[in-house]
């Protein structure tokens, strides 16, 4: 995985102690509030609160008119639609409006569209198969905000349109009975961070005449789950939503959610558990399938038929991962035969065939490992290619793509993911253009950072911890599980778990031993050894065995203690900015003292098995990335090693001339022009 950058978050001790003795909390958890932003009275009140926080629907602009044309649809018996979207905040969004509907009599079906075939949104054709099934009023849910010309058609031919959406406002809107959106000027919200469930949620309360608790006893499952999903912020009626809707989920499941319910072993769910095993199960429909069919499973009511569609969407959720799997082989394949695709600021790999359902988690992938923006383009048999990429903070990758819109047929997103479709033989000018523009609008690229909490001793790690972070919960975005960073551990052991899927690191500290899991990462993988000193970035949890409870602690991320991150980012960006430029200055150069200690390392341990970086963080004290960088390619290039990923060492005889390598005679030279 790529390095990050260790950002500790800070906090005022004089307001930590205030709210602490204002509200009665233990001082870490008000150290945890202050150094999260909720520093006021009124926000920490509010946070900490046991009561359901809610926000009356009239609150939201043209909610009236949207109960008025929606009730009067009803009352008439006219056919109605409700029009969704694929991933799992579209899903719940429409099965919450049709179940409510259906409730209150009404004639209604929905329309998911395909997510290959038609893409997000509203779009003609479905309008025209929705017209044709005779319904008279389409009710959009998680989308339409900036379907100008499809309102207009919709009403040409004679139908009418109610939008709720979330997603940021167009320069006008659309043709609509209504259009309910958190992101209108003229709404009266102070908290407008909804996602699509959550607004037909409030649709569903200002056209409900009974107890709102009705609702919420219906409903509020569904609304947790898109908002876990959407990746919203946990605060304000969002973390009243998600914490009700665990209770339900926990307590009293809908019949569809039983089977996945008994999966937790009498272990409460927790938004996170939601997130990584539930949320993925409904996408891989609408990723792989028809999003309708997750619609289904979640309305069903029968127990039988909630067991089959189940294991359904735990079949689909698989061949998801099997696909995305065959898609990260096929670039792990294309990297190692083209390095460079790597060493660009901006990653961009294609590839025929690459399912667009799941390309967008791929691009994540390819970014964790690697810390630079992402694309990952598939090429379908018209050779049409169709990307999405995923960013850092820092890099708007909106603005990028903008700066080569000239070479795309569309593209859209947000600064940190967006799609693009071109054609397939504009994809090496795309990677030129937008790595041009990377190398033009930053001196520097923004680093992958990694939050962390707050620095604790060893000693601090117990159980008696989690049970205080949990008056935090639920945790998710801009309310994340706690991370806390342990510093200067030994390593005492590694060993492996779950048939060596897994590490387990025994660390150890001024007496005070703990055992850590990172999952995802066999023993043989680990850049470590016992006797290092590392830091550890870990989560804190409690694990139910054999009717005990022990503390579990799970690495985030792992590093060697006493490194130094803002020099190995300049360095690592001085290297690039010079394969770019052929510009160098003499830090760059490795001398023949310099290449003697790094080769010296390398014979001493029968070669490097794990990546140049990690490599880099073992000699920083001594040389430079851009040093080590170069002296493996004159090694490389003087026959001395061989790299395939990891550095063996070669049997040679007779003195080697590194200097008359390509890779040094080239560097010499530029630092001698400039």
């Amino acid at each position: 995985m790529a390095h990050k950058k260790w950002v500790v978050r800070r906090a005022d001790k004089e307001r930590v102690t205030a709210l602490s003795e204002k509200f009665n909390i233990d001082p870490f958890i008000a150290y945890m509030l202050v150094a999260r932003g909720m520093e006021d009275d009124l926000t920490v009140s509010k946070f900490l609160s046991s009561s359901f926080e809610t926000v009356s629907p009239f609150n939201f602009a043209d909610m009236e008119e949207a109960a008025f044309a929606i009730g009067e649809a009803v009352d008439f018996g006219e056919k109605i639609c409700v029009y969704g979207d694929y991933d799992c905040d579209g899903v719940t969004s429409t099965a919450l409006l049709v179940s409510y509907l259906r409730s209150e009599g009404a004639d209604v079906f929905a329309y998911i569209p395909d997510r290959e075939c038609e893409g997000y949104g509203l779009n003609k054709n479905a309008i025209d198969v929705i017209s044709k099934k005779g319904a008279s009023l389409i009710i959009t849910v998680d989308n339409g905000i900036s379907a100008i010309d499809e309102a207009e058609y919709i009403y040409s031919l004679g139908m009418r349109l109610v939008i709720t959406d979330h997603h940021q406002l167009a320069e006008k809107l659309p043709k609509a009975e209504a259009v309910i959106n958190p992101h209108r000027e003229d709404n009266d919200l102070q908290f407008r961070e909804y996602c699509g469930v959550g607004v037909a949620y409030k649709l569903i309360c200002a056209m409900h005449e009974g107890d709102d608790a009705e609702l919420l006893d219906k409903y509020i499952d569904l609304v947790a789950i898109g908002t876990i999903a959407d990746v919203v912020p946990l605060l304000g009626e969002n973390r009243s939503f998600v914490k009700l809707g665990l209770r339900k989920i926990n307590e009293n499941p809908r019949n569809s959610l039983v089977p996945f319910r008994n999966t937790a072993n009498g272990k409460a769910f927790s938004a996170n558990d939601i997130a990584y095993q539930l949320c993925p199960r409904i996408n891989a429909i609408g990723r792989l399938g028809k999003a309708i069919d997750a619609v289904d499973f979640l309305l069903s009511e029968d127990k039988a038929e909630c067991e089959e569609k189940y294991s359904f969407l735990t079949e689909q959720n698989a061949e998801r991962q099997a696909v995305e799997k065959s898609i990260l082989d096929s670039i792990d394949e294309k990297i190692k035969r083209n390095p460079k695709l790597i060493s660009d600021r901006i990653i961009v790999i294609a590839g025929d065939g690459y399912h667009h359902g799941v390309i967008g988690i791929v691009a994540s992938h390819i970014l964790e490992r690697y810390g630079k923006p992402t694309f990952v383009i598939g090429i379908d048999e018209e050779g049409v290619a169709r990307g999405s990429a995923r960013s850092v903070s820092g890099f708007n990758i909106y603005e990028a793509i903008n700066a080569c819109s000239d070479v795309l047929i569309k593209f859209g997103g947000h600064p940190l993911a967006a799609g693009i479709t071109l054609d397939a033989d504009k994809i090496d000018e795309f990677r030129r253009r937008i790595n041009a523009f990377a190398h033009g609008a930053y001196d520097v690229m923004p680093a992958p950072e990694l939050v962390i909490d707050c620095k604790l001793s060893p000693h601090y790690l117990s159980l008696d911890l989690v049970d205080n972070i949990s008056i935090l919960e639920p945790f998710g975005a801009d309310n994340p599980s706690p991370i806390f960073g342990v510093y200067n551990m030994k390593v005492v052991q590694i060993t492996p778990l779950s048939e060596g899927k897994h590490a387990r690191l025994e660390l150890e500290k001024k007496g005070k031993r703990i055992r850590v899991a990172k999952f995802g990462s066999s023993p043989e993988s680990l850049p470590y050894k016992v006797g290092d000193k590392i830091n550890v970035a870990l989560r804190v949890s409690k694990n139910l065995y054999g009717g005990k409870t022990y503390l579990s602690l799970q690495a985030v991320d792992i590093c060697l203690y006493g490194i130094d991150d803002d020099r190995y980012f300049k360095e690592k960006n001085d290297y690039e900015n010079y394969r770019v430029s052929r510009k160098a200055d003499r830090s760059l150069y490795p001398d023949r003292n310099t290449c003697a200690l790094i080769y010296k390392y390398l014979k001493s341990n029968d070669g490097y098995d794990y990546s140049l970086d990690d490599l880099y963080f073992r000699l920083q004290k001594d040389v430079t990335y851009g040093q080590l960088m170069l002296a493996v390619k004159a090694f490389i290039q003087a026959g001395l090693i061989t790299y395939d990923g990891g550095i063996n060492i070669n049997s040679t005889t007779g003195k080697v001339d590194l200097e008359a390598t390509q890779a040094l005679s080239t560097l010499k030279g530029s630092i001698i022009s400039e």
